[in-house]
């Protein structure tokens, strides 16, 4: 299979839900109403899409995914083999991190209250998720994304007994920002705010500088220019202590792959200026360490499927759908970064993962 055929994991980036054009492309990339960023927006329909084979076809388990996705057009289609793995990888590495941050044991000095802060997280479920938990009371959760993002997923949450019976106590305000209290605990704050345009204190409300908080851009700041990514981080370095961060982006690594993936997005009329500015796990790290977190590690997609997913359970996923495209996978895997870094306390378990 040549690189220009060999499928792009972009299309399958959406990390719980979102879906059916109910999403922005992650926070904010081009003005509101512009023909770019209308085309990202098109993307959750990929995103759905590919989520939701994983579902169906067992790679995941995520009940909430299908609230998510218009049911419209028929049947949810099928994704390519390597695609669903792609999928389920992607996903397992996050929630790795994520789950050890929130999980950080007694040994960390700042060891109670978690803050997690999603850039550009449209209708992802994993609040759901989470919230669900009988031991959720000591996470607060930020969600970032276009305002009219923002109201969709309020509305669908409004509207569908299953997710309101989780997230709860829904208050409102003027800010474009809503809140709930969950009945299991914690706090959720959706924030409907162009990433871009974050200045002041009072943009996120319920937002902590005094907790261990951890930063998610899952496929999101690679579509804003690196300025304006530098700004978005630095917005919040230079209001918090004890921070992580956790990104997963595309990258060049200067040969046809990453041609052809700029290629691609550019024929749907998609700038991607992170994947220019960060072409390689190298870049990703000293991204990190340049804004301010003392140390930084790495996993590529293919990494993450070799290092952290058990044999047990590799057997398992192979079992569902048989993979012979192993040159592909590794190929378009290895173009793909989880990339995170740290300062300050509470992140013991967090930083015990494996990595590079």
């Amino acid at each position: 299979m040549s690189a220009p055929s060999i499928p792009n994991l972009l299309s399958s980036r959406g990390r719980g839900g979102g879906r059916g054009g109910l999403r922005s492309r992650r926070g904010g990339a081009l003005p509101s109403g512009s023909r770019a960023d209308t085309a990202i927006q098109g993307t959750d329909t990929d995103a759905a899409v590919s989520r939701m084979s994983a579902v169906d076809l067992g790679y995941l388990t995520d009940p909430y995914a299908k609230y998510f996705i218009s049911q419209m057009d028929g049947p949810n289609p099928r994704r390519l083999p390597i695609i669903n793995r792609g999928t389920y990888t992607r996903t397992q590495a996050l929630d790795n991190l994520i789950d050890a941050f929130i999980a950080t044991d007694g040994s960390d000095a700042l060891k109670s209250t978690r803050q997690i802060i999603s850039l550009g997280a449209g209708t992802d479920t994993r609040p759901f998720k989470l919230f669900n938990s009988s031991d959720s009371s000591h996470i607060i959760y930020h969600e970032l994304d276009f305002d009219v993002t923002s109201k969709k997923k309020l509305q669908l949450v409004r509207g569908i007994p299953v997710l309101s019976k989780i997230l709860t106590d829904i208050s409102t305000n003027d800010t474009g920002s809503w809140t709930s209290h969950p009945a299991a605990g914690g706090e959720y704050h959706a924030h409907g705010i162009d990433l871009r345009s974050l200045q002041d204190e009072n943009q996120l409300p319920g937002l902590r500088s005094d907790v261990p908080t951890l930063i998610l851009s899952e496929c999101c700041l690679c579509y804003v220019q690196r300025a304006e990514s530098e700004r978005v981080i630095q917005y919040f370095t230079s209001r918090i202590s004890n921070l992580s961060i956790v990104l997963y982006e595309p990258m060049h690594l200067d040969d046809a792959f990453g041609d052809t993936m700029v290629s691609n997005l550019a024929a749907r009329h998609i700038s991607m200026p992170g994947l220019q500015a960060y072409r390689n796990a190298k870049d990703q790290i000293g991204r990190l360490i340049g804004a301010g977190f003392s140390t930084a590690k790495y996993m590529t997609i293919d990494d993450a499927w070799e290092d952290w997913v058990s044999q047990d359970e590799k057997e398992r996923v192979h079992q569902l759908e048989g993979l012979d495209e192993v040159e592909e996978w590794k190929l378009l895997a290895g173009h793909y970064i989880v990339a995170w870094g740290y300062r300050g306390e509470g992140f013991t378990r967090m930083w015990n993962i494996k990595g590079k």
